[in-house]
C-alpha cells in the first residue's frame, strides 16, 4: 500500500480495504461473565468513584482536563511486552465508565505505545495526547521543512478533545517524501501562539459520542515534531496492537449495556424471554473475553512477527467484539422495551455512544478485508486452520 491509499491510520488505515480498530478492572482480566453492577452506572443512579476519578452517570457529562488527567494517569502497561492483558482490561474499565471518555483516555495511552516503539520520549505527567489520524479525500494537513523544523498548515478533521488535550501525534502529508507522517505538536504552545490552531466551530449533531467534542482543526504554520519516518506509524505491528485497543473500549460499552439486562434479572427474578436474552449476552460476554485474551497472550509471546501477521488477529477481534456489541443492544432492546431508553439517561446516553462508536469497525468491508489477506496467507502457505 502506498502512503495515499491509506484514508484513516486509527479507524480505517486502508481507503481500499477499510480496516479499522476495549473496559474491566482485575489484573486477570478476561474472565467469563464478569458483569459487575456498579453505583451510578448503568442504573440511572449517582456518580461513582474508583481510585480517586470520579465519574458522571448522567447528564450533564463535561469533561475536563483533570478528568482526563486522572485516567491517563493510571497504570496502562505497553503491548506485546508481557501485560497486555492488563492494558486492555484498563481500557476496557474506561469504556465501562464512559464511552466519551474512553473516546478521550484510549489515545493517550495509545499514544505511549506509539512513541515508545517509534523512539519519542514518553508523555509526562499532566500531559494527556490525542491521536489524530484521520484522512478523508481532499486536502488535509501539510507537512514542510523549514529552517527552524517542521510545520502543519491545513485542516485535520475528527479531533476529539481538541479543546481539552495538551499534545497531539497528527498524521500530515509529507511534502518532501510525498507519503503521510506522524508528527508531535505541543498543543498548549501553540494556543499561546494565538491563531495558528484554530478549532472550527462544532458541527457533530448528533447526541452519540457528542461528549468527546470531535471537531475540525485548522492549522497554520503550527510546530511539529517528526515521529519515525514516513509510514512508520502504520507499518508497526503495534498499530494493530492499539486497534484491538478500541475493541476493548467497546467491549466496555457492551459490558455497562449487559449490566443493565442483568440488574433487571436480578432485582425481578428472569422471565423465560429475559433469560434466554441474559443467556445469549452472557455467551457473547464470553466470546469477547476469548479472542482478547487470546490476541494478549499472543501478542505477550512475540507471535506477531509482522504486521499483516497482527493485522489479521485484530481484524477478528474487532469484528468478533463488533458482532457482539451489534447483538447485545438488540438482545438488551428487545428484552428490557423502551423504557431503559426513555427513563435512564445514563443507559440512553450509552446506548447512543456505543452506536456511533463501533461504527469504526466498517462491518462487511473489514471482513472482506480480513478474509482478503487470509486468502492470500494461504496462497503462499502461510495461514492454516
Amino acid at each position: 500500500m502506498t502512503g495515499s491509499e491509506r484514508a484513516c491510520a486509527r479507524c480505517r488505515p486502508w481507503r481500499r480495504s477499510a480496516a479499522s480498530r476495549f473496559t474491566q478492572c482485575s489484573p486477570t482480566p478476561h474472565l467469563p461473565l464478569r458483569l459487575t453492577i456498579r453505583p451510578g452506572v448503568g442504573t440511572g443512579g449517582p456518580g461513582w468513584v474508583r481510585g480517586g476519578v470520579p465519574v458522571a452517570a448522567a447528564e450533564p457529562r463535561a469533561l475536563s482536563l483533570e478528568v482526563l488527567q486522572a485516567w491517563a494517569a493510571r497504570d496502562v502497561p505497553l503491548p506485546g511486552r508481557g501485560r497486555t492483558a492488563q492494558r486492555w482490561a484498563e481500557l476496557t474499565e474506561i469504556g465501562r465508565a464512559d464511552l466519551a471518555l474512553a473516546k478521550l483516555v484510549e489515545p493517550h495511552h495509545d499514544a505511549a505505545a506509539i512513541l515508545a516503539d517509534l523512539g519519542g520520549p514518553p508523555p509526562a505527567g499532566g500531559e494527556v495526547w490525542a491521536v489524530w489520524a484521520a484522512e478523508p479525500p481532499g486536502a488535509g494537513l501539510r507537512a514542510e521543512a523549514v529552517a527552524d523544523g517542521w510545520q502543519l498548515t491545513g485542516r485535520k478533521p475528527f479531533c476529539s478533545g481538541a479543546a481539552l488535550v495538551t499534545h497531539a501525534l497528527v498524521t500530515a502529508h509529507d511534502v518532501r517524501s510525498d507519503a503521510s507522517r506522524l508528527f508531535a505538536v505541543d498543543l498548549r504552545a501553540e494556543r499561546d501562539r494565538g491563531g495558528r490552531a484554530v478549532l472550527e466551530a462544532p458541527t457533530w449533531v448528533g447526541a452519540g459520542m457528542a461528549a468527546a467534542d470531535t471537531r475540525t482543526l485548522a492549522c497554520s504554520a503550527v510546530r511539529a515534531t517528526p515521529v519515525g519516518e514516513p509510514g512508520a506509524y502504520t507499518d508497526r505491528v503495534g498499530f494493530w496492537h492499539g486497534a484491538i485497543g478500541v475493541a476493548a473500549c467497546w467491549l466496555g460499552g457492551l459490558r455497562g449495556v449487559a449490566a443493565r439486562l442483568l440488574d433487571r434479572a436480578g432485582r425481578s427474578g428472569p422471565s423465560e424471554l429475559i433469560a434466554m436474552h441474559l443467556g445469549a449476552v452472557a455467551a457473547a460476554v464470553h466470546r469477547c473475553d476469548a479472542v482478547l485474551a487470546v490476541a494478549a497472550a499472543r501478542a505477550d509471546a512475540g507471535e506477531h512477527t509482522s504486521s499483516e501477521i497482527a493485522r489479521c488477529e485484530a481484524e477478528a477481534v474487532r469484528a468478533t467484539v463488533a458482532a457482539a456489541v451489534e447483538e447485545v443492544l438488540s438482545r438488551v432492546g428487545r428484552a428490557l422495551g423502551p423504557g431503559p431508553l426513555v427513563a435512564d439517561a445514563a443507559h440512553a446516553q450509552r446506548v447512543a455512544d456505543l452506536q456511533v462508536f463501533v461504527r469504526q469497525h466498517h462491518a462487511e468491508a473489514d471482513l472482506a478485508a480480513l478474509g482478503t489477506l487470509l486468502a492470500e496467507r494461504a496462497a503462499r502457505g502461510d495461514a492454516r486452520w
